[in-house]
């Protein structure tokens, strides 16, 4: 499956939002993000359920995409496009459960090793790498990769979407000429949906405007 378009993941921390996270999502969506993913995990699973089918419905009048970090037996019982599972996890497991439809993702980090590529090649859509950048969301950690690093990750086999101090359009300019497939932003996106703008104008690496409603 092809990351969505425009490549920018947008990940959920309500604690960083100072609106509640479906009216956060309406913004977001009304700023041309395609491409959501609830992670919250500390919330209780019933109430991330209700808080994911909520972004759904939020996100199929602009032909939005919404995944859920974690437990892909909940992503199956809320109806969304797909899960992103933590490191260690077993996509196999995941793709079976959800069909070949769904979106999977899978968190990597430099310390997982090279081979973690050939071992999930065919079984996800995707791969994040972080850090790549210092993150103000969370702050100490690291070592980051750099664009060197993230250039080391990508074009092989399976898309990278970057994770970590993408703050800018530069940050997403360099990534995608390191070969990341796509971005992903946590904090500036909840702070500030309207400041994205700049990072879909690179993103779309030929400045093109933001999606309209579908």
């Amino acid at each position: 499956m092809i990351v969505p378009v425009p490549p920018l993941l947008v990940i959920t921390d309500r604690h960083l939002s100072s609106l509640p996270l479906p009216e956060l999502a309406d913004r977001l969506f009304a700023s041309g993000v395609r491409w959501l993913s609830l992670r919250d995990k500390d919330l209780p699973d019933v109430e991330r359920l209700a808080l994911a089918r909520a972004l759904l419905g939020r996100a199929r009048p602009w032909g939005g995409r919404v995944t859920l970090h974690g437990d892909p037996a909940l992503a199956v019982e809320a109806g969304v496009d797909g899960v992103h599972l933590p490191a260690g996890s077993d996509p196999a497991a995941a793709r079976a459960l959800l069909g070949p439809a769904a979106l999977i993702g899978l968190s990597g980090h430099d310390s997982d090793g090279a081979d973690l590529i050939e071992r999930v090649r065919g079984q996800v859509d995707y791969l994040t790498l972080s850090p790549i950048f210092p993150s103000a969301s969370k702050p100490g950690y690291g070592p980051c990769l750099g664009t060197p690093g993230l250039r080391r990750w990508a074009g092989r086999g399976v898309p990278v979407v970057a994770l970590g101090g993408i703050d800018g359009a530069q940050a997403v300019a360099d990534c995608l000429a390191a070969g990341a497939a796509g971005v992903a932003v946590m904090g500036l996106a909840m702070r500030d949906p309207q400041a994205l703008g700049p990072l879909f104008a690179a993103a779309s690496r030929d400045g093109s405007a933001p999606p309209s409603r579908g």
